[in-house]
């Protein structure tokens, strides 16, 4: 009998990724799915995907699960209290009340409202280094206090050092996620309807839509 072949391999976290563990299969013939453990998504993949439509499949399956991602999203009553480290750690007078992701935020990073102390941070932060977080937050902080962008505000916002950095850093982050949103498949086939093998292999999004 035959023994199967599988391998694994490890993806480090990337500006616009999570850690990836992507495991292939002889055994997975025609399926190809993820799942998240912890913080880190698995993708299992069958092993005569290669290459471009290897790379294709992955990239979809990523952005497919992090819609599902409840485990590994940081939690409004956490972030407050980042927050307020934070605003301790800089010297910052005010600290919020409130701090959450929303998802309504597509042209900025954070917003807040110097009035009720909320400060909101775009959802498409959820993947970045945590200093890259701790800068914005900063920056949010520091717009409680001085609502317009006053030499006093950038007294309290460049207190947290790697602020430029942190501009460098998301300004090529936008530029990765317009470029990934831009990959996107225009449309999903339908689930009950599964295409025949072409030269006998399946594109990505058909692979993802038998494995789902």
């Amino acid at each position: 009998m035959a023994r199967s072949s599988a391998t694994v391999e490890i993806r480090e976290a990337t500006a616009t990724t999570p850690p990836l563990e992507i495991r292939t299969s002889t055994k997975r013939k025609k399926t190809a799915t993820a799942w998240w453990e912890g913080t880190t998504l698995i993708v299992a993949l069958p092993t005569h995907v290669a290459g471009d439509e290897r790379e294709s499949l992955i990239t979809w399956l990523v952005k497919r699960s992090a819609r599902r991602r409840p485990a590994a999203r940081a939690s409004d009553p956490e972030l407050l209290a980042r927050a307020v480290a934070l605003a301790k750690e800089h010297g910052i007078d005010r600290v919020p009340t409130s701090v959450s992701f929303v998802t309504t935020q597509r042209k900025r990073w954070g917003s807040c409202s110097s009035d009720s102390g909320a400060i909101r941070i775009s959802e498409r932060l959820r993947h970045v280094p945590g200093w890259i977080l701790d800068a914005v937050l900063v920056h949010e902080l520091a717009h409680l206090v001085h609502p317009d962008h006053s030499a006093a505000f950038y007294e309290l916002a460049n207190r947290f050092e790697r602020q430029d950095e942190a501009s460098i850093f998301l300004e090529g982050y936008q530029l990765g996620l317009e470029f990934t949103e831009s990959l996107a498949p225009a449309k999903t086939l339908p689930r009950k309807s599964p295409p025949q093998p072409e030269s006998g292999l399946f594109t990505a999004q058909k692979l993802f839509e038998l494995g789902s």
